[in-house]
């Protein structure tokens, strides 16, 4: 079942949804107008459990404005959703606005529940006596912030689900089982990260085949991390997707407001979450300095990259500015080298059939694993093709290798004076790894042990 939470901006619908789903999803500020795309996740209010919308706040405006195409992602959640929440804020009154708005959800058709919030203490009484005249049905008063009236809710919101849940086993009597599928893989989850107006979530909305984020001219439209669950038609079977556009990143200097600090944070907890990142850029100019910081961090992460360089429609030697491209990636991304760069254009389309294929490909290399015989005898040509260098006169001698972990792949070699190999022939056993087993373009840790020496202690005495 889905429930919507819907209002004028800054009545307190993030907090709400911050509470329903037991976790701070959602960016919550003082500043009106903070949500702009509308979010899911799974909530829980006693033994009701459900999907919740939070949506940007109602405004009047036109199609054409930013507020307008607001408006728009939560129409879309009114009319995907069984439920509608509808708040006000109990210490302000019932305003023109309320009162506008509260006649459309009655037309919607759509069982709609009246929440009046911020109704803690004495402030907020006028307010929930001044809801009844919305038509609606009681005024349910509660506090989002502090979790006052959760229970009431909760009531409210269980005839309901019953009666939800017995139009539901009637429709599903003669339903097709094939249509129940259960697919134990998990998403892949992707993030789209890149500058502001790189246009990110017009990709995703390409993507996924509908106008589901809020697209503009302006910069920096995106503020919360919005995951959005699909599933890709590959060649071989479809991979579930779970794609997360984030907000822009600017040069951290330039981020000043609280709000943008917010929204850069979500964008890097997004990264810390995918498996892989998408860096996205524009090819009017790319490859700048914040965003070889971007892909940086998602390499250290230690998670897969693929570079999609987007406007490509806007270029026109593409032949000569992809092969410059090619060189700029390898000379200025080492650590990464053959990171599959994918020419696209986000708006038209064009180029979008091979992106998904990189992100497998990726994905499929960030989990590889390769046999321990396999690489002791790749260890042994690689030592014989370059020796290690003496240190103060002793030799360097590799004994063992293996791999440890996945995702990425992460290798430990046995070898005595671990801490002074130098990182020259660190990289060089990197990259020859990479060349031996295949696995570019994902980031690669190989971490030098040396054996406990059993002498050690008694030549300290």
């Amino acid at each position: 079942m889905k429930i919507a939470l819907v209002g004028r901006p800054n009545v307190g619908k993030s907090t709400l949804f911050n509470r329903l789903v037991g976790k701070r999803l959602a960016l919550v500020d003082d500043t009106p107008g903070v949500t702009r795309d509308r979010r899911e996740g799974e909530g829980r209010l006693g033994d009701l459990v459900f999907t919740v919308i939070d949506t940007p706040g109602l405004e009047e405006a036109p199609i054409a404005a930013l507020e307008g195409r607001m408006r728009a992602q939560t129409d879309r959640a009114v009319a995907e959703a069984d439920l509608c929440l509808f708040m006000i804020d109990a210490r302000a009154g019932v305003t023109p606005l309320d009162r506008t708005f509260a006649s459309i959800l009655r037309a919607s058709g759509k069982p709609v529940l009246l929440l009046a919030n911020k109704a803690e203490g004495a402030r907020g009484d006028a307010g929930v006596y001044d809801a009844y005249e919305l038509g609606i049905g009681d005024p349910i008063p509660l506090s989002a912030e502090h979790g006052e009236g959760m229970g009431e809710l909760a009531v409210a919101m269980q005839p309901i689900f019953d009666a939800a849940k017995g139009e539901e086993a009637g429709d599903n009597a003669q339903a097709d089982d094939a249509a129940n599928w259960d697919d134990p893989l998990k998403p892949l989850r992707v993030a789209i990260v890149g500058r502001p107006n790189a246009g990110k979530s017009t990709l995703v909305n390409k993507l996924i085949g509908e106008d589901r984020l809020l697209t503009g001219p302006e910069a920096g439209i995106t503020r919360d991390s919005i995951g959005v669950e699909w599933r890709w038609q590959g060649p071989d079977r479809d991979w579930p997707v779970k794609v997360y556009d984030t907000a822009g990143m600017r040069k951290k200097a330039k981020v000043q407001s609280k709000l943008e600090k917010l929204s850069v944070a979500d964008a890097l907890r997004a990264v810390k979450f995918a498996e892989v990142v998408v860096l996205l850029l524009d090819a009017t100019a790319p490859f700048e300095k914040q965003d070889l910081q971007i892909a940086d961090l998602a390499l250290r992460e230690g998670r897969a990259l693929v570079v999609a360089i987007n406007k490509w429609d806007l270029v026109e030697d593409r032949n000569a500015a992809f092969a410059e491209l090619r060189a700029e990636a390898d000379r200025l991304l080492p650590q990464a080298p053959g990171l599959p760069l994918i020419p696209i254009s986000a708006l038209t389309g064009a180029g979008l059939e091979k992106l998904m294929p990189a992100i497998v490909k990726v994905y499929i290399d960030w989990n590889a694993r390769v046999k321990t015989p396999d690489l002791n005898d790749w260890l042994q040509e690689a030592v014989h093709r370059h020796t290690p260098p003496a240190v103060a006169g002793r030799r360097i001698r590799f004994k063992y290798i293996s791999q440890t972990k996945t995702r990425p792949p992460t290798f430990v070699a046995q070898c005595n004076l671990a801490h002074e190999v130098p990182a020259a022939y660190k990289r060089y056993l990197v990259n020859g790894i990479r060349e031996a087993f295949d696995i570019k373009a994902v980031p690669i840790r190989l971490n030098l042990r040396s054996g406990d020496n059993p002498y050690a202690k008694e030549k300290k005495r």
